[in-house]
């Protein structure tokens, strides 16, 4: 049964319990795709922007669209087209007969949650607006900003395969993303149960939380406990894009032209919180860090020519670097260590 929205959850325990509900109503609806369910979650309780990229027809629409429903606020999808413009998003100044004065007339991207379909189909103008709308969460109409309203959230996908009336994102534009997710194909037994279960009345997800218990969770992901040594870990996997000689990885100097920005640090801080909220703890692990590196940082890598033209996955170069840079380990106490050595020992199984 769905959680009452209006409840506001006080421990990390219930926070992961009513998170894992939201979760659960989204997978009603979409077959498989885990990670990217997962993912959305991460985004929203991170404060950041996400981008689904994929090709035709793997849910990636059908998945924003049920979480919105899941999450509730106010929705609007947003078709991005090559002849777009600004004010098509934004808003315009109208011209008001009656009160001879011009009117601000907002546009579609003042609610909650915003999903920018194929964004990559946008021109260059609507891609700027796009970046202070992303960037500073707020409008300049005629001499006036308007912030948009929190929580805020813009979820964009794009196609990989088109080359026609597409404009590629800008790197900066891309760097405003917390979370870049590659959705794949689903797999065989996911393929038969989407025909199963979409041949028939298609199943919808029941509203779970509201905009002030997002809030609420929202702040309980900031106030996660980050330890020093996994504050540390991610400093270094962020400088071993920068500098991989460093860091044992002299053949990536080549293939990494250039490295993740600042915004990749606090992004694997903010993500690496709310996975750890997801998952009950108000602490982060090196795990979770390491759950979110790839689609926190492979958008914000610039590959070299050579690496472009050799086909080089910066999937991979995230891959080694998450192998090569190392791990915080516990350090236990005398105490510690007894316990853990008589709950070892005390193993069924076990001599």
């Amino acid at each position: 049964m769905p959680t009452e929205p209006s409840a506001l959850p006080q421990t990390v325990g219930e926070a992961a319990k009513l998170l894992g509900v939201a979760i659960s109503q989204v997978q009603r609806v979409i077959v498989g795709q885990e990670h990217m369910v997962q993912q959305l979650m991460v985004s929203l309780l991170a404060k950041g922007h996400c981008l689904l990229e994929g090709v035709p027809g793997v849910a990636k629409t059908l998945a924003v669209r049920s979480f919105a429903d899941v999450v509730g606020g106010d929705f609007a999808r947003v078709q991005f087209t090559p002849d777009l413009v600004p004010s098509d998003i934004v808003g315009t100044r109208i011209y008001s007969a009656k009160s001879e004065t011009f009117e601000t007339e907002l546009g579609p991207v003042f609610v909650n949650f915003v999903l920018a379909d194929e964004i990559n189909r946008a021109p260059a103008k609507v891609q700027s607006a796009m970046l202070e709308l992303m960037a500073e969460k707020q409008v300049s109409l005629g001499g006036r900003t308007y912030p948009a309203p929190k929580p805020f959230i813009v979820i964009a996908t794009q196609n990989p395969i088109e080359s026609e009336g597409v404009y590629p994102l800008p790197e900066a534009q891309r760097d405003r993303f917390l979370l870049k997710v590659d959705v794949p194909y689903p797999r065989g037994n996911e393929e038969l149960e989407i025909l199963r279960r979409m041949s028939v009345s298609a199943p919808t997800a029941d509203r779970v939380l509201n905009p002030e218990v997002v809030r609420h969770l929202q702040d309980m992901a900031s106030n996660v406990f980050v330890h020093n040594l996994v504050a540390e870990y991610i400093v270094r996997l962020v400088l071993a894009t920068r500098e991989p000689t460093d860091f044992g990885m002299p053949d990536l100097e080549n293939v990494i032209q250039i490295g993740c920005s600042p915004r990749a640090t606090l992004g694997l801080v903010s993500a690496s919180r709310a996975l750890a909220l997801i998952n009950g703890r108000d602490y982060v692990l090196p795990t979770d860090v390491q759950a979110v590196a790839k689609d926190v940082m492979t958008h914000r890598l610039v590959l070299g020519f050579d690496a472009v033209a050799d086909n080089v996955d910066p999937l991979d170069v995230v891959d080694r670097i998450l192998a090569m840079v190392p791990a915080p380990t516990p350090v236990w106490s005398d105490q510690q260590r007894a316990q853990a050595r008589q709950q070892h020992a005390h193993e069924p199984g076990r001599a």
